[in-house]
């Protein structure tokens, strides 16, 4: 059924790994994204989805931070033809108020009448080597309002998997999966692992939430923005995210990949060097 299949976001950390998994099964793939995919697509211009769906029968979806676009999207895409879609939502988002971006996503993949699945990943691993916190672990320490609180971080290559899966086979449909690691590490942790894992001592620095947003404004962030990252952190710290959850297992059958394996694999291509 999934003949065509439209990655958002498919420049970014989990699409371009769906991409790249999709194109090795020689399936038709497309991704998209204001620039540098294969065809644009803007949230905030419609003019843009129609190309963009042309032809598509399965969709990946993601909703950027801020953004409630999702919902029109949806309806676009079914309006064009589209039997199945995925959505990377986030943990937490069972337990927002309804202005939360993610909520109306949720509900309009849900409510769209055609196959869906929603994941909810946890922290990504990846935030330690392709994103916020890669100079934190390269220059060795990681000053971040989190206290002693644990995350069950989980790998982007586990995300990748699952999307694929919910994509290309059946058994997916009306699931949503918590994506997690298979244990929780506070940050002090994790940055042993990368110590152990790189021969480079990195570690973890907590320091108060409001000094946290100021060094955030002193670096150019909107103070708003700088606020919500930081309570988010915070959330952390409070015990709000340590709960370990086996949807990797649930989706394809095997335990998620550990925080030791993605760190050796970092530290192996040299991500931190």
């Amino acid at each position: 059924m999934t003949k065509n299949i439209l990655i958002l976001g498919g420049t970014g950390t989990t699409g371009r790994r769906i991409a790249r998994r999709l194109g090795s099964q020689g399936l038709a793939v497309r991704t998209a994204a204001r620039t540098g995919a294969d065809v644009r697509l803007d949230l905030d211009d419609p003019t843009t989805w129609a190309p963009a769906l042309d032809g598509v029968t399965a969709v990946y979806l993601l909703e950027p931070a801020g953004q409630s676009r999702t919902p029109r999207l949806v309806e676009a895409a079914v309006a064009a033809g589209v039997k199945r879609l995925v959505l990377l939502s986030a943990h937490g988002v069972d337990h927002a108020d309804d202005s939360h971006p993610l909520r109306a996503a949720e509900a309009a993949v849900r409510g769209s009448g055609v196959d869906w699945t929603v994941l909810q990943p946890e922290w990504f691993a990846q935030n330690f080597s392709e994103s916020f916190w890669r100079e934190g672990v390269r220059s060795g320490t990681l000053a971040l309002p989190t206290g002693d609180g644990r995350v069950p971080f989980v790998d982007a290559e586990d995300i990748a998997d699952v999307a694929v899966a919910a994509l290309t086979e059946d058994g997916h449909s009306g699931r949503t999966y918590r994506l997690t690691g298979p244990r929780s590490l506070s940050l002090g942790e994790a940055a042993d692992v990368i110590t152990a894992a790189t021969g480079r001592e990195v570690r973890h620095l907590d320091i108060a939430p409001e000094d946290f947003i100021a060094q955030l404004v002193a670096h150019g962030t909107p103070e708003v923005v700088a606020g919500v990252l930081t309570g988010l952190l915070v959330n952390i710290r409070d015990g709000h995210a340590a709960d370990v959850s086996d949807g990797v297992e649930q989706a394809l059958g095997r335990p998620a990949r550990s925080f030791e394996s993605f760190a050796a694999a970092a530290a192996a291509a040299g991500i931190w060097d």
